[in-house]
């Protein structure tokens, strides 16, 4: 019985010991896969945790959209939290190509203009929706998904992620980006050739 009220004492003292309000991140350090190591709470200030997301992104691209993170690269006092934002830009014609984030899910509220947004399960069911103003649609966990401008004025939005790192993988710059061979995407695909030649032309890859 003192064995066993001796190893929740410890358990527990070990537990509270490992609690603490915030972790700062020390962006000069290296991340680890806990995350990067903390600044020193002396040294934190109240603008640490404040970030701004409230410039337009520049939607001068071939996609017509952009994304200004605030990941714990951009935000660091989200370092150890779990959570990150981000905003979304997307000019009439604007889209967020099919991508997915490994590490994290996503929740999207849109505040202006209107957007389709879906995303396709690993059964391959496809969800889609038009949002407007004020709703709200999530994203599970490394499952594809996209958003396009939906209507003829330019769309913002805003997403939340459950990690200070979600990860990106963007399909189409997965697939014609690199320098995997024409060959090899054709055959793994089922895509002609010249199509992926073209697109590797457009998205700078080789092969």
């Amino acid at each position: 019985m003192l064995r066993i009220i001796f190893l929740l004492s410890l358990l527990f003292a070990l537990s509270n010991a490992s609690v603490q309000d915030f972790c700062v991140a020390n962006l000069k350090r290296a991340e680890t896969p806990a995350g990067y190591p903390c600044i020193r709470p002396i040294h934190v200030k109240a603008s640490d945790f404040v970030f701004s997301l409230g410039t337009p992104g520049n939607t001068t691209n071939i996609i017509s959209a952009a994304v200004t993170p605030g990941f714990v690269a951009q935000f660091p006092a989200l370092n150890g939290l779990g959570i990150s934002a981000a905003r979304l830009d997307l000019a009439p014609k604007g889209v967020i190509p099919m991508h997915t984030h490994p590490g994290a899910s996503e929740v999207l509220f849109v505040l202006d203009g209107s957007i389709t947004a879906g995303f396709i399960s690993s059964a391959n069911s496809v969800y889609v929706q038009t949002l407007k103003p004020g709703q709200v649609m999530v994203f599970p966990q490394g499952l594809l998904h996209f958003q396009i401008n939906a209507g003829k004025s330019a769309a913002v939005a805003f997403v939340t992620f459950s990690s200070a790192s979600p990860g990106l993988q963007i399909l189409d710059f997965a697939l014609f980006a690199n320098s995997l061979s024409t060959e090899l995407v054709s055959a793994t695909t089922f895509l002609d050739p010249k199509v992926i030649k073209t697109l590797k032309g457009v998205l700078g890859g080789t092969g």
